[in-house]
């Protein structure tokens, strides 16, 4: 199982702490490997983009339109997080039902 997130978001920290046996990539160092993202995409489509975030607030106008695995490729952060891969599966966010999912 790998944790796809950020070393100092407080939800990737509560996936790392319940996952313990999880590889953590922090995609703000390392980036997102490129078929881990195209798969995530092809699974959660633009959800996948966290329009909530700082770095998606200080983009210009023309640079959020740009297509989701470009936002992602140039600004790895704008990733929603934790990214779980278990196996083919991934997961999105760590909500009750990916828990659910991991049996934690």
């Amino acid at each position: 199982m790998i944790v796809y997130g950020l070393k100092n978001c407080d939800t990737c920290r509560a996936a790392r702490k319940a996952l313990p046996g999880a590889d953590f990539v922090d995609v703000s160092v390392d980036g997102l490997p490129a078929e881990v993202r195209d798969r995530a995409l092809a699974t959660f489509g633009s959800d996948l983009v966290n329009t909530r975030s700082t770095t998606w607030r200080g983009l210009s106008d023309q640079d959020r339109a740009a297509a989701p695995e470009d936002l992602l490729t140039a600004h790895p952060k704008l990733m929603k997080r934790p990214l779980i891969a278990q196996g083919e599966t991934l997961y999105l966010g760590w909500t009750e039902a990916t828990r659910t999912a991991l049996g934690v």
